[in-house]
C-alpha cells in the first residue's frame, strides 16, 4: 500500500485531503506544522510527501531538498507557470515549464522515463516527476520535481573535471596493470624451473634414452624448488644405481645357472658313462679295467658331491638365516690342525707347507669352523695352483684390535686385470673351463661371504709366475 505525509495546518483541508487518498486506498499520515512534517519525512520511507507552501516556521521547499539533495521541488499554478522554489537568487532560469509534457508525464500509457524543462537552464532537459494539486475547486496546479538536481550535477562534473581524481585513478589503474604484469612474470619465473622439472620426470618415467633425464643443479639450494629438485636427481640415481644392479644380478644370475649347468653335466656325463661301460662291457672287462672304471666314477662322483655341497653352502651362507657361533678360540692352534690336514696333499704334490707365528698370539674372536673353511678354500686354491716343489706359507700377525693371517704361494700367480674379479662366483681364471672342471669356481667367493659376515674382508695380490698371497683379519678377543 502507497504511503502519503500531508504536512498541513489546517486541519480541515488536511482532513479533506486525507478523505480524499483513503478513498483511493493510500495510507495518510498527517502533521500539522513543519518540524514535525519534516521528522516523519526523515524518519519514514514515504512514497510522496504533501506540502502545506506557507506553514509557519518551515521553508519547506529547502526542507525537502535537505532531505533529499539529489532531488529540486518547484510548485507550479495550472498553467505551468513556477510559482515557488527552493534555490539562490538567479540560479532558476525558467519563469514557466511546458505544460504539454507535464500533462503527457501524468497520462497513461507513456514510456519512461520523459525528459522535460530544466528551470535551471534555458537549454538543459532532464527527467523529471510531476503531480497534480487539486482544491474544492479541481485543479489548483502541479508538484514539478527534477529528480537529478543542480547538486547533483555539480558532483558529477566536479567528478568530471577533476585532473586529480584522474590521474590517481589513472595512477591506480597503471599500478594494478604493473602488477598483475610483475605477478605474471614472477609466475612464470617460479614455475618455469617446475615445468621444466615435470617434464624431465616425465621423460624419465616413460625411459626416453634420447632426452635429459636429470635437472641441471649447480649444488647450492636456494629455496623449496632447488630442494625439489636436488631430491629428485638424487632418487633417480639411486633408482639406476639399482636398475643396474639387478642387471648385474640378473645377469649374474644366468650365468651361475649356466656355470653350475656345466660344472653338473660334465662329472655326470663321465659318472654316467663309465657306468654304462661296465653295464655293457662287464664280463669283457678285466678285473684291473674294472677297477679302474670304478675309481674314475667314484672320483667322478667326489666332484659332483663337492660342487652340491658348495652351491649349498654358498646359498646357506648367503640367506638371512645364517648365525655365527661366535666364541674366543686360538687362531694359532687352528692354523696347526689344518696344516696337519693338508700335509698327504704337500707331500703327494712335492710341496713344501709351512707355517710362520709366534707364541704370544692372542685368542681370535669368531666362528671356528667358518674360518677353518675360510683356512681349508685358500689352502686348496694354493696347492691348485703352485707347481710341484712350490711352496705355500701360513702366517699370522697380530696387534691390539686384529689378528691377520696370510696364505701365501710362489705359483703360476694371477693377471692384474683377474684379480679383482678372483671372488666373483664361477669365476675362473682360465679362459676354458675344461681344463679346471675339478675346480668350480666357489671356494673364493665363500670364503669372501663368510669374512664379510664377520665383518672383516680379505684382499689380494699376485704377480705373475711369482706367486700370490691372500690376507684376511680375525677380531682380537677382547676380554672385559
Amino acid at each position: 500500500m502507497k504511503q502519503i505525509l500531508v504536512v498541513e495546518d489546517n486541519p480541515d483541508i488536511s482532513f479533506l485531503v486525507s478523505m480524499h487518498l483513503r478513498d483511493i486506498g493510500v495510507h495518510v499520515d498527517i502533521a500539522n506544522e513543519g518540524n514535525e512534517g519534516l521528522r516523519r519525512a526523515l524518519a519514514e520511507p514515504y512514497d510522496l510527501v504533501i506540502l502545506d507552501l506557507m506553514l509557519p516556521g518551515k521553508e519547506l521547499f529547502h526542507d525537502l531538498m535537505i532531505i533529499n539533495p539529489a532531488i529540486e521541488v518547484y510548485l507550479l499554478d495550472s498553467q505551468a507557470k513556477i510559482l515557488a522554489y527552493s534555490a539562490p537568487q538567479g540560479h532558476v532560469k525558467r519563469e514557466a515549464l511546458n505544460l504539454p509534457v507535464i500533462k503527457q508525464f501524468l497520462s497513461q500509457g507513456n514510456s519512461y522515463p520523459l525528459l522535460g524543462e530544466d528551470p535551471r537552464s534555458l537549454k538543459r532537459y532532464k527527467v523529471f516527476s510531476a503531480a497534480e494539486i487539486r482544491d474544492d475547486k479541481g485543479l489548483a496546479g502541479y508538484l514539478y520535481i527534477i529528480l537529478a538536481g543542480e547538486a547533483y550535477d555539480s558532483v558529477i562534473e566536479l567528478v568530471k573535471g577533476s585532473y586529480i581524481l584522474k590521474f590517481t585513478a589513472s595512477l591506480l589503474i597503471a599500478g594494478l596493470l604493473l602488477v598483475l604484469l610483475f605477478g605474471l612474470l614472477g609466475f612464470f619465473v617460479l614455475t618455469h624451473r617446475l615445468r621444466k622439472l615435470a617434464s624431465i620426470m616425465t621423460a624419465y618415467r616413460q625411459g626416453k634414452q634420447d632426452e635429459l633425464k636429470r635437472y641441471p643443479f649447480k649444488g647450492k639450494v636456494s629455496d623449496e624448488v632447488d630442494q625439489l629438485i636436488l631430491s629428485f636427481n638424487q632418487m633417480a640415481d639411486r633408482i639406476d644405481t639399482q636398475l643396474d644392479e639387478l642387471r648385474r644380478n640378473d645377469a649374474t644370475r644366468r650365468e651361475m645357472v649356466a656355470n653350475v649347468s656345466h660344472d653338473l653335466r660334465t662329472p655326470l656325463t663321465s659318472l654316467h658313462g663309465y657306468i654304462e661301460t661296465l653295464l655293457l662291457k662287464d664280463k669283457s672287462l678285466s678285473q684291473a679295467e674294472r677297477q679302474q672304471y670304478l675309481e674314475i666314477a667314484n672320483n667322478q662322483s667326489k666332484q659332483l658331491i663337492g660342487l652340491v655341497t658348495e652351491l649349498f653352502e654358498l646359498a646357506r651362507l648367503d640367506s638371512c638365516e645364517t648365525l655365527l657361533d661366535v666364541e674366543p678360540f686360538s687362531l694359532s692352534e687352528l692354523i696347526q690342525d689344518v696344516q696337519q690336514k693338508f700335509e698327504l696333499d704337500a707331500k703327494k704334490q712335492n710341496i713344501t707347507l709351512s707355517s710362520d707365528y709366534g707364541n704370544d698370539i692372542p685368542f681370535a674372536y669368531g666362528d671356528i669352523g667358518m674360518i677353518q673353511r675360510v683356512l681349508d678354500n685358500l689352502l686348496q686354491n694354493a696347492f691348485r695352483h703352485t707347481p710341484k716343489g712350490g711352496n705355500i706359507t701360513l702366517s699370522i700377525d697380530a696387534n691390539a684390535e686384529n689378528i691377520s693371517v696370510k696364505v701365501a704361494d710362489n705359483g703360476c700367480g694371477i693377471p692384474a686385470e683377474d684379480l679383482t674379479n678372483i671372488f666373483d662366483r664361477f669365476y675362473r681364471e682360465e679362459k676354458s673351463r675344461q681344463s679346471s672342471a675339478s675346480n668350480a669356481g666357489l671356494g673364493l667367493a665363500i670364503v669372501k661371504r663368510i669374512l664379510d659376515l664377520h665383518g672383516t674382508g680379505i684382499t689380494a695380490s699376485s704377480y705373475l709366475r711369482q706367486g700370490t698371497t691372500f690376507v684376511f683379519q680375525v677380531p682380537v678377543y677382547q676380554n672385559q
